[in-house]
C-alpha cells in the first residue's frame, strides 16, 4: 500500500494577467520610424568620413584660388576622418552580428564619437593654421564636416531612444 504524498501540487489557474507579464515584449520593427537611428548613424558616419577630403579653407591671391582639404590641415583633419571610420566600423560590426557588451551601449559610443568630431571641427573653424594664410576663408567642406558631426550626435540620441 502506498502512503499519500504530504505535498499536494497547487491547482492550475488560468490567470491571463500573470502569463502576460511573463511573456517578452515584442521587438520593434527595424523599418519605419524605429530604423532611423541605424540609417542615420551610417549615413552621417559616411558623410563625416568623406568630408575630411573636402575643402575646409579657401582663399586666393591675384587670380588664383587656393583650397585646402581637411586631410591636409594637420592631425585634427585626419582625426575627423578616423572618427568617421570608427562610426562606420560600429555599424559594420552590428550588421555582422557582433554586439558590444550590455554595459557599454552602442548609442553612447556613437554620441561620444560625434562629440569628439564636433570638437575637432570647431577647433579648425575657430583657429586657421598660419601655414594656410592665403586660404584665409572657410570653405564649404568644413561646414559639411560640422553638420555631419552634429548628425552623428543626433543619430546616437535617436538610437538611445530606440533602445529604451
Amino acid at each position: 500500500m502506498e502512503t499519500p504524498d504530504p505535498y499536494l501540487e497547487p491547482p492550475e489557474t488560468d490567470d491571463d494577467w500573470l502569463q502576460q507579464q511573463q511573456q517578452p515584449r515584442p521587438a520593434r520593427p527595424l523599418s519605419g520610424v524605429w530604423g532611423w537611428g541605424g540609417r542615420l548613424t551610417w549615413v552621417s558616419g559616411l558623410i563625416l568620413t568623406i568630408s575630411a577630403f573636402t575643402g575646409w579653407y579657401a582663399g586666393g591671391g591675384q587670380g588664383v584660388t587656393t583650397a585646402v582639404i581637411g586631410w591636409h590641415t594637420g592631425a585634427l583633419g585626419k582625426l575627423v576622418f578616423f572618427v568617421g571610420l570608427a562610426v562606420l566600423a560600429l555599424v559594420a560590426l552590428r550588421e555582422a552580428g557582433i554586439e558590444l557588451p550590455a554595459t557599454v551601449p552602442e548609442s553612447l559610443i556613437v554620441i561620444a564619437l560625434g562629440s569628439l568630431a564636433t570638437i575637432f571641427v570647431l577647433i579648425r573653424i575657430i583657429s586657421i593654421p598660419d601655414r594656410y594664410l592665403p586660404a584665409s576663408g572657410r570653405g564649404i567642406g568644413i561646414w559639411i564636416s560640422l553638420l555631419a558631426a552634429l548628425l552623428v550626435i543626433g543619430a546616437g540620441l535617436v538610437r538611445a531612444s530606440e533602445e529604451l
